[in-house]
């Protein structure tokens, strides 16, 4: 059973839903990408998405361009990430680690020999961003044979096809995007998240965690209440550049220990 399925098989026994906070490894420094995990474990969080560092994150607001940016300027690569997770691993076990990011650093390293890395340094899901079910059956071949979980993205745009396809290919747990648009972007509608969530349903028997737009524990709460899963991902990429290289293991613990309290009136 992977690190995933437990997770959430636990959660479950105990009626809570998952907090799954999302930073990107390399920001503000290379240093404290470790630190910085661990802190997100002891504040709450029950599942980590650690973004790789891309030039073009097409689908990232600004804030999560400009960390991609800094990452990039400390020279981080996608090795780089893998050796950060595999740090974190000599003193975490059990915390599941997402690798979040686009294809291009994968395809540069090659499917296979980027597969068999993460199950040696103990990644346990890869959401790849710009590859949607249709064109990477061959590409996450590699990772269900290394034992990785593929994970993919469902939008308010997916069609029933779509989410029958992903339902089909993913593992681990699905993502579905609240907001029309780029991370960090718009108003959050709960009442579109709460219609689309029956569709979704009947078909996916994977929990389904939700993030774009979540700013605050009032909109944790809201979503935890409508699937498995709170994904928290612009709101603490802003708390890590407003921050100092000194208090910002402090700051984002803070944060994310609040959101904890609010998933769990769920």
């Amino acid at each position: 059973m992977s690190r995933i399925q437990t997770i959430f098989d636990k959660l479950k026994q105990h009626r809570r839903k998952a907090l799954i906070p999302f930073f990107t490894a390399g920001d503000p420094v290379p240093s404290l990408t470790v630190p910085l995990l661990h802190a997100l474990v002891e504040a709450g969080a029950d599942i980590i998405e650690l973004g790789v560092p891309f030039s073009d994150p097409m689908a990232d607001g600004l804030t999560i361009q400009r960390a991609s940016e800094r990452a990039l300027k400390h020279g981080v690569s996608l090795h780089d990430v893998l050796d950060m997770v595999a740090s974190f691993r000599t003193k975490n076990v059990s915390t599941p680690i997402v690798l979040m990011g686009y294809g291009n650093p994968i395809e540069a390293m090659g499917w296979e020999r980027f597969a068999k890395r993460c199950a040696e340094v103990g990644v346990d899901g890869v959401l790849t961003v710009d590859f949607p079910p249709e064109e990477s059956h061959e590409a996450f071949a590699h990772l269900e044979k290394h034992g990785i979980d593929p994970i993919f993205l469902l939008a308010p745009t997916s069609t029933d096809a779509r989410v029958e396809r992903v339902a089909k290919q993913a593992h681990g747990y699905v993502y579905y995007v609240s907001l029309k648009g780029v991370t960090g972007a718009g108003h959050l509608d709960l009442s579109e998240i709460e219609r689309k969530m029956p569709q979704l349903k009947k078909h996916i028997t994977l929990p389904i965690g939700v993030g774009f737009g979540i700013r605050d524990e009032a909109t944790a709460l809201a979503v935890a209440k409508l699937c498995d899963g709170v994904v928290v991902g612009s709101r603490i990429v802003q708390e890590i550049e407003n921050s100092t290289e000194q208090n910002v293991v402090a700051n984002v613990s803070k944060l994310v220990k609040e959101l904890r309290q609010a998933v769990d009136q769920a």
